[in-house]
């Protein structure tokens, strides 16, 4: 299985250890997060199991059919060209694959609200949201079948709030010593903002899902 954005490597090490990937590979553009799951996999003992790539924006690093499995957390809102995103996804994937992601989806594709932007800005992060039509759009484009697209507002809306609560409450003086009290600050600010637009609609967690057909053409 491929892991688009994988950060430092939790989730694709997750997916070894619990639940019997037989070979994870991670890719991430941030050479310093692709370094830690390197060294994340060999204290595990799964180098062997979990490999993790490096490279710049663009054409995914790998051969056409390489993987049973292309799954993504929280990344496919950094690249613009949703077309072009699915499909790469598409030509990776062996027949019969499945794509499955979570991903922050906006309920529109039109001007964001000053409060989505308020968000945006607070979060300090490229984001390129696109509503959850133009996601189905892209990835029958490139022509995935059976494809779901599953709001996750309502679920999140309530995650969200708790965890606001807690890190402006009980979680503060413990986290404020572990990193500082200027980056919850920051964070609490951003759950805050980020509370607006889940509140309003227009912020849409999405679970997204579509298989290659097993004969293509």
């Amino acid at each position: 299985m491929l892991d688009i954005g994988c950060g430092s490597g939790g989730i694709a090490l997750h997916l070894v250890e619990r639940h019997g990937a037989a070979h994870a590979t991670g890719f991430d553009i941030e050479r310093p997060v692709i370094e830690a799951a390197r060294k994340r996999a060999a204290v595990r003992g799964l180098s062997d199991r979990a490999s993790f790539v490096q490279a710049p924006p663009g054409a995914l690093p790998f051969t056409d059919g390489a993987f049973d499995v292309v799954f993504s957390k929280d990344a496919l809102l950094h690249v613009p060209d949703k077309d072009a995103l699915f499909a790469e996804i598409f030509r990776v994937l062996k027949p019969g694959g499945v794509f499955a992601a979570s991903d922050w989806l906006i309920g529109h594709d039109g001007e964001p609200s000053s409060e989505m932007k308020a968000y945006v800005a607070a979060e300090g992060l490229s984001f390129a949201m696109a509503s959850p039509a133009r996601y189905a759009q892209a990835m029958r484009s490139a022509g995935f079948a059976d494809v779901t697209v599953k709001d996750r507002n309502s679920w999140y809306r309530k995650v969200a709030r708790g965890e606001l609560e807690r890190l402006k409450g009980p979680l503060y003086e413990t986290a404020a010593a572990a990193v500082g009290a200027a980056y919850i600050d920051k964070n609490i600010k951003t759950w805050e903002a980020m509370k607006k637009v889940l509140d309003s609609g227009e912020h849409r967690p999405t679970h997204l899902r579509g298989w290659k057909p097993a004969v293509v053409g």
